[in-house]
């Protein structure tokens, strides 16, 4: 993969990636919402939750900011629906379907010893201690990863690479990789996740900044309108949605997308979108890249 991928058009002091021309944002210190994502990543619900949250980035990332919580409960890991199994479990049928839609490559299986789920959410935040843009980055790599390369996303050496991927300081991430620093952080979250009494992912909980008001919690996944209808209400007022952005400029702000992802944020069917991406793949603008349930598109950069 493509160490450049990820860099897409990200802007820490605004707090928003993929940003729109013409659109202004303001400030990480003036939007009025924070959302609590808590979420495993090894959990497939969550990595297929990524179209529904671009949309809501593109269209309302100016009244809100996302904060990953890594929920760190045992009984969580186990009870979450995923396409992560190891070789000693029983009883598992594969879902035809990929993770609801969302490309893979079908059922990733390890040995029992191999999988260390807690190595894999240390990463993450480690990975965060570079920024919230670099944890951004980082974790949508390792999906990539675990999903669709079936590779182990709790071996050292894969974290190392995925760091690379995502564009990290590789060193900087080895070494917070073991410091007490990253093992503070998952400590915090699993205490915000028992704290907000969180027994599922993914779940979403809103804040606004009137802190004498409680957050407003949401476990799964719901249809889009479900979502703005819950910004609108913690804002108090319509929020303004931003300019739609067409196909090639969403590719050129993700650099690797999902045929699903395309579809969800420019609003038209998964087949209407595989139409339009092959016309900007016969203009070499973008390459395909199939999975065993989907297809993957990069965007072709002009040198």
């Amino acid at each position: 993969m493509n160490p450049q991928e990820t860099l897409a058009a990200c802007d820490d002091k605004h707090g928003v990636c993929g940003l729109i021309p013409g659109v202004t944002y303001p400030t990480k210190q003036q939007k009025p919402i924070e959302i609590y994502t808590f979420i495993d990543p090894l959990c497939s619900e969550c990595w297929a939750i990524e179209p529904t949250l671009k949309k809501l980035y593109l269209e309302y990332g100016a009244y809100f900011r996302i904060r990953v919580i890594l929920a760190g409960k045992l009984k969580i890991w186990n009870a979450c629906p995923s396409l992560v199994k190891t070789k000693k479990s029983k009883g598992y049928k594969e879902d035809p379907n990929g993770a609801k839609g969302m490309s893979c490559e079908g059922v990733v299986e390890f040995d029992a010893d191999e999988l260390e789920p807690y190595r894999a959410s240390l990463a993450i935040k480690a990975a965060e201690l570079q920024g919230p843009q670099a944890g951004t980055r980082f974790l949508r790599k390792l999906r990539e990863y675990l999903f669709l390369e079936k590779l182990n996303i709790t071996d050292e050496k894969v974290l190392l690479n995925c760091a690379k991927d995502a564009g990290l300081d590789v060193e900087s991430f080895e070494f917070d990789l073991h410091s007490p620093s990253s093992a503070k952080a998952l400590q915090c979250d699993a205490k915000t996740t028992k704290e907000m009494d969180v027994e599922t992912v993914p779940t979403f909980v809103f804040f606004n900044d009137n802190v004498e008001e409680e957050g407003m919690k949401v476990s799964g996944q719901y249809p889009y309108h479900v979502y703005v209808q819950i910004l609108e209400s913690m804002l108090g007022f319509k929020p303004e949605r931003a300019e739609s952005v067409d196909l090639e400029g969403f590719l050129k702000q993700h650099s690797f997308v999902a045929t699903v992802e395309c579809a969800a944020v420019l609003d038209i069917s998964e087949e209407e979108a595989i139409k339009r991406l092959k016309i900007l793949r016969l203009q070499q603008k973008v390459e395909a890249v199939p999975y065993k349930y989907g297809t993957f598109w990069r965007y072709i950069k002009n040198e």
